[in-house]
């Protein structure tokens, strides 16, 4: 793959420059295994770089499933939770659209994830898609925030709180990364242009 150059690269310049110097020492024995050695771990970073791959691709298509599952299970689930919590079932009908659009800009989040990942496997990740990806994702995130703030006025917990924190540093987080990426697909659209 294209971005597994850069290991085969060190791997002969190693492979080059160990060889000079055992020419330069003057040494009469060379040892023709280390450079082999160098390829195999290199190869084998390959390898367990690819399953981890396999592994966050399969986990954001499981995380986009299980939470669309999760948003259109809300109206049993809230039920089910109102015979331990008096709260959920007071409010049963706020809570339900609140939690429900937040479930909804969840797999949202998770389907532009998606979206940027497959830049990442086709070895182009610095593109104006995934600029525009994580300013939704910025969005998005803010949105669930604020949905998570108007919650606590109905049922306040410690974990809605920190919800709250999480995901408005999420949102800070993209906003951020997206004005890095931006710079960066400018300095590579002005890279490709002096080449």
């Amino acid at each position: 793959m294209v971005r597994y150059r850069y290991l085969k690269g060190i791997a002969v310049s190693y492979h080059f420059f160990f060889y000079y110097f055992q020419w330069i020492a003057g040494r009469k024995k060379i040892d023709r295994e280390i450079p082999y050695k160098v390829y195999i771990i290199f190869y084998k970073l390959q390898e367990v770089s690819m399953k981890i791959t396999k592994f966050t691709k399969a986990l954001l298509d499981f995380m986009l499933w299980a939470g669309i599952l999760a948003a259109f299970s809300l109206p049993v689930s809230l039920k089910i939770l109102g015979d331990y919590f008096p709260e959920y079932r007071r409010y049963y009908l706020p809570l339900l659209v609140f939690l429900f659009l937040s479930g909804i800009f969840a797999v949202l989040i998770i389907r532009e994830l998606r979206s940027m990942f497959r830049t990442v496997l086709a070895s182009d990740c610095f593109v104006e898609k995934n600029v525009t990806s994580l300013r939704r994702m910025s969005v998005y995130s803010f949105c669930i925030a604020g949905l998570t703030v108007i919650r606590l006025f109905l049922a306040t917990t410690p974990a809605a709180m920190v919800e709250v924190l999480v995901f408005l540093i999420a949102g800070l987080f993209s906003r951020v990364l997206a004005d890095v990426f931006d710079q960066a697909v400018t300095y590579k659209l002005e890279n490709d242009l002096t080449i």
